[in-house]
């Protein structure tokens, strides 16, 4: 099981701008900068969370980025989905009759991968931007002290 580049990606794009730049917009060039990640990327990126409406745009010198709605009501679930990304720890279907080892009868361990499967997907819908930026300034505060 791994979370693409795709996935980590996008939720870390988001939550640069939920962190930075609140009100105003936000362009994928500072966002590229701070965050490493190729602008090429965050086009490809930023392009299918504009259609999932997590961000608007804005044209012209001052243009790019918000968020569609406040930090603490997008989900990272939503985020992943956005983006195509689906978190799954079997590698059967769960409506298939054939097993991920290819007999009729599931694997000693599915039930294990599948309930991790379902802890994983609960964490990323239960927990938002505002959570990442709250664990990010909490994170700050214990290496001042």
């Amino acid at each position: 099981m791994k979370l693409t580049s795709k996935g980590r990606n996008a939720v870390m794009a988001m939550a640069d701008l939920a962190k930075n730049n609140v009100k105003e917009p936000t362009n994928l060039s500072e966002i590229s900068l701070r965050q490493g990640i190729s602008i090429s990327f965050l086009e490809q990126i930023f392009l299918k969370l504009k259609k999932n409406n997590l961000v608007k745009s804005s044209r012209g010198p001052s243009g790019g980025y918000v968020l569609s709605r406040p930090a603490e009501e997008i989900t990272l679930s939503s985020i992943i989905k956005a983006v195509d990304e689906r978190i799954k720890t079997v590698g059967c279907k769960k409506e298939s009759k054939k097993s991920c080892n290819g007999k009729s009868i599931k694997c000693i361990t599915h039930d294990l991968w599948d309930d991790l499967e379902h802890h994983i997907n609960n964490f990323f819908e239960k927990n938002t931007l505002n959570d990442i930026i709250y664990r990010e300034n909490k994170s700050y505060q214990k290496e001042l002290n």
